[in-house]
This record gives C-alpha cells, sequence and structure tokens, in this order.
C-alpha cells in the first residue's frame, strides 16, 4: 500500500516536470533556429521596416506617458523620504538614476510587451491555426525569416531608442514635480541633474532594453507559433506570450543589474 503511494505521488509530479522539459527544450530549439535565420540571408527589410513602426514609433505615447508619471511619483516620494533628514537636494539625483536604470526601462519593457507581444502571438497564432504558416511554406518561404526574424531585430533594435525617449520624459516629469509642486529652483534642478548624470546610467538603460525587447518578440513569436486549437488556443497563446514576457523581463532585469553593479 505504501509504495502504492509513492508510486502515485511520483508519477504526479513527474508528469509536470516531464513536461515542463519538453517545454523547456522546445523553445531552446526555438531561440537557436529563430537566431540562425535572423543572422542569415535573405532578409525582409520591409517587414523589418514595417515591425520598427508597429514597435516603435507607435508605442511612444504609452511609453511616454508612463514614464512621465513615473518620474513625477519618484520626485513626490523621494522628497517626502528625504524632508526628515534634511536631504532634499538628492531629489534630483534619485529620479535620474531610478528613471534611468530601472523605471524607463522596466515599465517601457512591460507596457510594449502587454501592447506587442500580445498583437504579434495573436497574429502568428492566428495564421498558424488558419494554415497560413504551411501556405509560406508552400510557396518556398521560411516563416523564421519571413516572420520572426524581422520581428526579434525589431524589438532587439527599438526598444533601447523607447527607453531613451522614456529617460528624457521620465526626468522630465520629476523637474516639472520638482519645479512647480516642491520649489525647487530650475537651474539648481537641472544643474544637479547633470553633475550626476554618468554613462553607466544610460547604457544600463540601454543593454537591458535590447535584452527586453528581444525577449517580448521571442515570447510573442513563439507562443502564436505553439498555439492550437482554434480562437481558443489563439487566446491563450496571446495570454501565454505576455505573461512569460513580463516574467522574463523581471527577471532579466536582476541578472543584467546584478552583472553590471555586483562588486
Amino acid at each position: 500500500m505504501q509504495r502504492k503511494y509513492v508510486e502515485n505521488f511520483l508519477r504526479t509530479l513527474g508528469k509536470p516536470l516531464v513536461k515542463f522539459i519538453i517545454s523547456l527544450g522546445e523553445l531552446v530549439l526555438f531561440i537557436l533556429k529563430a537566431v540562425y535565420h535572423a543572422l542569415t540571408p535573405p532578409f525582409y527589410f520591409k517587414n523589418f521596416a514595417k515591425q520598427v513602426l508597429e514597435i516603435g514609433f507607435y508605442s511612444l505615447p504609452v511609453v511616454g506617458l508612463t514614464t512621465i508619471f513615473a518620474g513625477m511619483v519618484i520626485a513626490m516620494q523621494s522628497y517626502s523620504g528625504f524632508g526628515g533628514v534634511g536631504a532634499e537636494s538628492m531629489v534630483a539625483d534619485v529620479v535620474l538614476i531610478s528613471v534611468t536604470r530601472e523605471l524607463a526601462p522596466v515599465l517601457s519593457a512591460l507596457m510594449v510587451a502587454g501592447r506587442i507581444g500580445a498583437a504579434m502571438a495573436a497574429e502568428i497564432g492566428t495564421m498558424k491555426v488558419t494554415e497560413q504558416l504551411d501556405a509560406l511554406v508552400t510557396l518556398s518561404t521560411n516563416p523564421f525569416k519571413y516572420l520572426f526574424a524581422p520581428r526579434l531585430w525589431a524589438g532587439l533594435i527599438v526598444l533601447p531608442f523607447l527607453v531613451l525617449f522614456g529617460d528624457v520624459i521620465g526626468i522630465f516629469g520629476g523637474y516639472v514635480v520638482g519645479i512647480y509642486k516642491l520649489g525647487f529652483n530650475p537651474a539648481n534642478y537641472i544643474n544637479a541633474t547633470l553633475e550626476n548624470l554618468q554613462a553607466l546610467d544610460i547604457t544600463t538603460g540601454v543593454v537591458k532594453a535590447a535584452v527586453f525587447g528581444f525577449l517580448i518578440a521571442l515570447m510573442g513569436c513563439y507562443n502564436g507559433y505553439k498555439s492550437k486549437g482554434g480562437a481558443q488556443g489563439v487566446g491563450q497563446a496571446t495570454t501565454n506570450a505576455v505573461v512569460s514576457a513580463s516574467i522574463l523581463i523581471l527577471i532579466f532585469n536582476y541578472i543584467i543589474t546584478e552583472i553590471l553593479f555586483s562588486k
């Protein structure tokens, strides 16, 4: 009887574990195949340009709104915290570091993941369940080169520019609150920001953004490619793309921070 319970427990534990390992292996193979086709010709520059427009230009409003309010909140919260110890002059420095190193890349990536990752998964998933991907193969067109490679390159290249835009908008949000809400001198605030600005702050955000952009495009393409079962499967793929991309963004945010700032 005891042996039977142990066997049932191991069987219950083993099925999800085996399923996870299989899914992980499929993801690794997909990544290797996608990267290979992204680095080898032919290249579809028209599709790449379309994705740059979709990921970059159309995401500017949501990135701008997210980062400007994040910068404003950080300015207010840091002033409230530093006010008790007489260190109000550190507000500009805190806004600068918080926005460039963390808030702009992470929040921008999460917003883009919700917008672009879901759209990619839905589009590719619809093409998969309606056999349009098979039609591309029939027409001697590799889906990895035609669909996935342009999206991976666009995510990798465009998101750093979005984050740089978010840096400027977020710091401006902190400046607006600092000047018109907290009563700082404009010249002193700008000078404090410029004096504390370091290349590492910008580099950190750009590196994170490039990795996040690749992850967003990868999860959107992978979950769309693996979708099955009609409309319900496409909806599940869309949800999985956003959730998996968001989790990976947070995980890799810590990993990159640990690499760049560990002593």
